[in-house]
């Protein structure tokens, strides 16, 4: 594993990537979301190299559907610069929230957690030690959107989540949830109910039950869960390899 820059002290990111990709289809008919091509490769290596630039070292990848593929090309990480483990869904499919408790075995005290179709070009360690200096069990990422890249879904105000909702819209919703999030482990494990349930489920309830931290952060988002987001990351990626 080659050596990383900086003293980052960033915990494990969890990449939930074991979703069907129904929206992508014929295109994941045969290969993972994480697989398909963007820029001229598989986007889980232009995500792999964004986190390991920004300093994250060990990463868990919750994998579901042809996850296996993923496991061969992606390794345990070492040529990306960082430690792969994996962590597959089971014969039910529990969702993303369900895809967290159960990788929780392979987790610390605290972990980052984003969806595998997310490229999300923000500095990570300043997210973190925001977490670390709120004191509280989990912090969501939040960019001010204002309705231009989707429905707008939470309230934030004085740097905590105030409300987020992303059925029962009020015009106080000004920001998105970004896609990147901190949690505590305890957190999980005591939260967590049995059987499925959604990373947004468990924000939902925690917003009304304990303080969240909010991070505002201020570069807009990409994924590829669409063909026209994956049209657009596909140019975003190529617009930034030129620029190197």
């Amino acid at each position: 594993m080659r050596a990383l820059a900086g003293s980052s002290h960033l915990p494990t990111l969890v990449v939930l990537a074991g979703g069907l990709a129904t929206r992508l289809r014929p295109i994941t008919t045969t290969i993972p979301k994480s697989m398909v091509e963007a820029a001229g490769e598989p986007f889980i290596a232009h995500q792999l190299r964004l986190v390991v630039n920004g300093g994250v070292r060990n990463v868990v990848l919750c994998v579901g559907y042809l996850g296996e593929k993923i496991e061969a090309f992606v390794g345990d990480g070492s040529r990306f610069g960082c430690r792969v483990r994996y962590s597959y869904d089971g014969p039910d499919l529990m969702g993303t929230g369900g895809a967290i408790a159960r990788a929780l075995p392979l987790l610390d005290a605290d972990f980052m957690v984003m969806y595998g179709d997310s490229y999300l070009d923000v500095p990570l360690q300043p997210v973190y030690d925001a977490f670390l200096a709120s004191g509280r069990p989990a912090l969501m990422t939040v960019f001010k959107n204002e309705g231009q890249w989707d429905a707008s879904n939470v309230e934030f105000m004085d740097g905590a989540i105030r409300r987020y909702d992303k059925v029962n819209l009020t015009p106080q919703m000004r920001h998105i949830d970004y896609g990147l999030g901190i949690l505590k482990t305890d957190l999980i494990r005591e939260w967590a109910p049995k059987g499925r349930f959604d990373l947004a489920d468990l924000y939902h309830s925690l917003v009304g039950e304990y303080p969240v931290a909010g991070y505002e952060v201020h570069h807009r988002f990409y994924e590829i869960g669409s063909p026209a987001g994956l049209k657009e990351t596909d140019a975003y990626l190529r617009s930034r390899a030129q620029e190197k």
